[in-house]
């Protein structure tokens, strides 16, 4: 597969994107295998734009049914209702994805939770991206991706109302970036969601860390500990949320003032994601899995955080420092 050359249909088809970005670029992208597990509004944005760009094949897995919540970010749902029976939410949007894109093979798996699958199931793919799951199915599938002999580039992407957040593990990844007319060879290193999210100290992150950083590590700390489906959250749990917050604060010697609590009230004031967001999440993500695929310009680590309140999306790069 990796010698294979363009076909002279994919040469015509993806003439625009060679010029850009090349055609050894290219080649890898629609030789890419992709797995997506969990569709909202961002994911959906991003499987878009990665099958518009060419990619190989794009395997979807959620088997939730249509929800309004859904349905309000979610373009890739049908507005004809009498199609969503017996149909789970990833067939749906597979359906619709086929018509972007002819070229691409794209399939929808009634799969469960995929967490507990073996690495080989995960070795099919060169990409793998997970949304509306837990804490702990995050770590568990980030986890069988590192373990594997092949690389295998994780992301996760979260929008909360009018934030989000999208996470990147790429490994040991090596790529190549053009710096005065001249092709530098690069290498990073990159940390575990688990690292991240439970092993790094809080205290010993720079001061001017992303407060949107620490509020959605909270909320996600409380759906874990009430058992909440992810979303879940509502006004409702605010002074819940907000007693976890200062219970977190102290125990990691932060200050209160790194979360604001209207910061927390607005990420649980609604479960309906903002679609503004969704577009510009979808589109990062897009981006950076083109990056990590044709391994050509800087990627991302290891955390974009965007919020439409201040219409900022900033990188974090976060060690764990202390580990």
């Amino acid at each position: 597969m990796e010698g294979e050359e363009l076909t002279e249909q994919e040469t015509a088809l993806y003439d625009r994107q060679i010029r850009v970005w090349g055609a050894d670029a290219q080649r890898r992208l629609t030789r890419a295998a992709i797995l997506v597990y969990g569709i909202n509004g961002a994911v959906a944005e991003f499987c878009k734009n990665i099958v518009l760009a060419g990619v190989g094949s794009l395997t979807l897995v959620d088997d939730r049914g249509v929800t309004e919540e859904a349905l309000s970010a979610n373009f890739l749902i049908p507005p004809d209702e009498t199609l969503y029976e017996g149909k789970s939410l990833a067939e749906l949007c597979s359906d619709s994805l086929k018509d972007f894109n002819p070229m691409v093979r794209v399939s929808a798996e009634r799969a469960g939770d995929i967490s507990g699958f073996s690495g080989d199931f995960y070795s099919k793919f060169d990409v793998v991206v997970v949304s509306c799951c837990t804490l702990t199915t995050k770590k568990l599938i980030n986890d069988k991706c590192r373990r594997l002999s092949k690389r295998v580039a994780f992301y996760s992407a979260d929008c909360r109302y009018s934030s989000g957040e999208i996470f990147v593990d790429l490994h040991s990844y090596k790529y190549t970036k053009n710096k005065l007319d001249e092709a530098i060879e690069c290498e990073l290193q990159y940390p575990s969601f688990e690292q991240e999210a439970t092993a790094v100290s809080w205290s010993k992150l720079p001061r001017k860390m992303s407060k949107l950083y620490f509020a959605m590590r909270v909320i996600e700390k409380f759906e874990e500990k009430e058992g909440r489906s992810p979303g879940g959250v509502s006004i409702t749990d605010l002074p819940a949320v907000l007693k976890l917050k200062n219970e977190l604060c102290e125990a990691q010697s932060l200050k209160e003032s790194q979360i604001p609590d209207a910061l927390l009230e607005r990420l649980v004031s609604s479960q309906i994601e903002f679609p503004p967001v969704c577009a510009i999440l979808g589109g990062v993500l897009g981006q950076e899995v083109i990056k990590a695929i044709s391994g050509k310009g800087d990627p991302l680590k290891n955390f974009f955080l965007f919020d439409a309140f201040d219409g900022k999306g900033v990188i974090e790069d976060i060690s764990s420092r202390d580990a």
